[in-house]
């Protein structure tokens, strides 16, 4: 079982290394190396997440088991629509993967947004990240597919999903 604690920008060095734990293992056949490095450096650099937390106000939770952080997950309101959610980050440990703890964190997140009035939780998934079953597990259905250029060449094609709260 997993335990949930707020993250700051104090913490920013603690996301980076569960980050380049987690990333190489679960992108290796989706990403070229070039195309992996690029985004670390996009979307993890110490700059990247300061502004995450904020100028965007992403909400970042780190969750520990047994005392040791072994994911991290980030989440915020949709700007466009009233009531939506978006799951910006998740992302647990190998070890710890297949083990309940991505359940435990989206259920800790639901229990917060729902006390803000929420009423959809939507996410990107990869098209070829197998987590894609996972959400459905979880609930979540494909809304939409979605082809966004993030520059250099380099694009994330992704579902977006969502899960009626």
């Amino acid at each position: 079982m997993l335990s949930f604690k707020k993250a700051g920008t104090n913490d920013i060095p603690l996301i980076r290394e569960l980050t380049f734990q987690i990333w190489p293992v679960t992108y290796k056949s989706i990403l070229s190396p070039q195309q992996m490095e690029y985004m670390l450096e996009r979307m993890y650099s110490v700059p990247s997440l300061e502004h995450q937390m904020r100028t965007l106000e992403h909400r970042f939770i780190i969750g520990c088991y047994m005392e040791e952080p072994a994911a991290f997950a980030s989440y915020s309101p949709q700007s466009r629509e009233a009531g939506i959610y978006r799951l910006h980050k998740i992302y647990i440990l190998p070890s710890m993967q297949g083990k309940g703890a991505g359940r435990e964190i989206i259920n800790h997140i639901t229990d917060e947004i729902l006390q803000d009035g929420a009423t959809i939780l939507e996410l990107n998934v990869n098209r070829f990240n197998n987590a894609k079953s996972f959400y459905e597990k979880m609930g979540f259905e494909v809304y939409r597919t979605e082809d966004k250029d993030i520059g250099n060449g380099y694009f994330m094609n992704d579902y977006v999903m969502r899960r009626q709260l």
